[in-house]
């Protein structure tokens, strides 16, 4: 039975003019309090519900303030970031610094990552995946290292 905030799956939606995108009907019950959208890696957004923004929120603000790099990931994830509410319709509307962060177009590919939902345009999700697929012997043995 699907978990309510477990997100899984691939779904390919486009993006309007206003730049509004529809979230999977399926999760939109996870996203009603609300839905946080910040800059991501590899060129995509991350998508939160409330609850999980909280805790990375929190992680995040743990980081020693003395260290580059956990002061460069805290202004990336937390500067980027904004709190949307759905409408009617089960859409979220984009600001345009994160279409253009993700280069989000006409067509997107929203992906569930457990915890989390990715917001990719669709020739970026393609590339990303056919790379990752053929490497995908090479991760699954580094990762096996780390007891996976």
């Amino acid at each position: 039975m699907f978990h309510p905030t477990m997100f899984i799956g691939e779904y390919t939606h486009s993006i309007d003019e206003k730049g509004r995108i529809a979230v999977p009907a399926r999760f939109r019950t996870s996203f009603s309090g609300g839905i946080i959208v910040t800059r991501g890696l590899d060129s995509c957004l991350f998508a939160f519900t409330e609850k999980e923004w909280a805790r990375l929120a929190t992680k995040l603000a743990e980081l020693p303030l003395s260290h580059a790099n956990s002061r460069a990931f805290s202004r990336l994830m937390l500067a980027g970031a904004v709190d949307l509410e759905l409408d009617s319709q089960g859409r979220i509307v984009l600001p345009e610094y994160l279409r253009l962060y993700a280069s989000l177009q006409k067509k997107i590919v929203i992906v569930g990552i457990y915890n989390r939902l990715e917001l990719w345009s669709e020739s970026t999700w393609s590339q990303y995946k056919e790379r990752t697929e053929k490497e995908s012997d090479t991760i699954s043995e580094q990762l096996s290292q780390l007891g996976i």
